[in-house]
């Protein structure tokens, strides 16, 4: 019996998926997560740039409330947070191995966690800081709207709630725009660039729902979040980066908002 050399990313006796099908898969994943995002996100930016309001007087925001009654807020939270992370089992399921490490085709391999976290915890700082004034500088030019990451009134469960969000986001993101794109993209046949700057674009589409500022930002991250991954091929600093940068700003909001109301207060 031959042995199946160790990149080799098919089971033994299982054929190549065709081109078609790859492309077909892509399209599914997509439109039932990111791709979908993308296609609200462009069609609410042209709404807001028909609408009388400057972008600047207008406002998005990110956890929004989903009941007037707290135990069914709470329950629509999960459930909403839990279904939006089928994709991210789906791709799960269509690049697992059955060796181990049964994710490494995602960039999941098990291994030098404490070092992958310290890395991400350096990409906060990359990211968090830059990002920062680019939406200060955003909101002054009107590019930005004014977004509100917490929406949600203050009850016992609105801080882990919002952790929730931010893992979600995290791994929603990341799992299929780096560890799952790059993976069928490099199958399809591209170069590392033209797979860079594509992910990257989507990921900047489907916050332009925010306004044209954030699809700058996000550009930017997503072209340095690519270049690292394709350098390195772990998954797990991009995880950590991302749940960290978005926990601070869903959670320290109200205590931004309170203490800098010109930097970030919501239009009245």
């Amino acid at each position: 019996m031959t042995s199946r050399p160790a990149s080799d990313p098919l089971p033994w006796g299982s054929p190549a998926p065709s081109r078609s099908r790859l492309w077909w898969e892509i399209a599914i994943v997509l439109a039932l997560g990111l791709g979908q995002s993308a296609v609200y996100a462009i069609v609410q930016l042209a709404y807001r740039l028909a609408d009388e309001t400057p972008l600047a007087d207008q406002t998005a925001t990110l956890n929004p409330s989903r009941s007037d009654r707290e135990i069914f807020d709470l329950i629509y939270q999960v459930l909403s947070i839990g279904f939006s992370l089928v994709p991210v089992l789906l791709v799960c399921f269509l690049l697992w191995q059955s060796r181990r490490p049964h994710l490494e085709r995602l960039g999941l391999d098990g291994t030098r966690v404490a070092a992958d976290a310290g890395r991400g915890i350096l990409l906060v700082v990359a990211i968090g800081v830059p990002g920062l004034a680019l939406y200060i500088a955003g909101r002054a030019s009107g590019l930005f709207v004014a977004v509100n990451p917490a929406g949600l009134d203050t009850h016992w469960w609105t801080v882990p709630v919002l952790l929730l969000a931010a893992a979600r986001a995290s791994l929603q993101e990341e799992f299929v725009v780096l560890g799952y794109l790059f993976a069928r993209l490099k199958q399809l046949g591209w170069s590392p660039w033209t797979i860079i700057v594509s992910t990257s674009v989507l990921r900047a589409s489907y916050h332009l729902y925010q306004g044209p500022g954030a699809f700058i930002g996000n550009l930017a991250m997503g072209l340095l979040f690519g270049w690292l991954f394709q350098r390195s091929g772990r998954l797990l600093p991009f995880l950590v980066a991302h749940f960290l940068i978005d926990a601070t700003v869903f959670v320290g909001y109200p205590w931004a908002a309170a203490t800098w109301p010109e930097l970030f207060g919501l239009p009245s």
